[in-house]
């Protein structure tokens, strides 16, 4: 997850997430996944973020129905998100195994899948995935 990127395919008024409402979502997700619940200033200080950018994407992620949240409370995703969510995990995890077994630093590779989980098509995605396997 790295919020330096910005917009990507399309915003939310089209009902298409960006990249940065996926780095919202993957971070929420994996906040509750590891901590029970995912509070703005701890969705801010994962993405390193100010807590107003959080408020934002999390309006704009209630909009897509991917999350909810009462005033001051938790965020929750719906089932649509955490389904989102856990897509978006699952191919920053195969992108992040693929660039450690060529041999890239845990750090560079963790960076560089965030980028990659936005922009990669699902046939490249198919063929990493594949190629990890080892099912060439």
């Amino acid at each position: 997850m790295d919020m330096e990127t910005g917009g990507g395919r399309g915003g939310a008024a089209s009902g298409e997430m960006t990249q940065s409402l996926e780095d919202y979502l993957e971070a929420v997700f994996v906040l509750i996944e590891e901590n029970g619940s995912a509070q703005v200033r701890d969705v801010a200080r994962l993405l390193s973020v100010k807590m107003p950018s959080v408020v934002k994407a999390i309006h704009e992620l209630k909009k897509l129905e991917l999350a909810e949240q009462r005033p001051y409370g938790p965020i929750e995703l719906t089932a649509k998100g955490a389904a989102a969510a856990r897509r978006v995990l699952n191919r920053h995890e195969l992108l992040r195994g693929f660039l450690l077994k060529l041999g890239v630093s845990r750090r560079t590779a963790d960076r560089d899948a965030c980028r990659m989980e936005h922009i990669l098509s699902a046939e490249t995605l198919d063929k990493i995935r594949i190629y990890t396997e080892g099912k060439r």
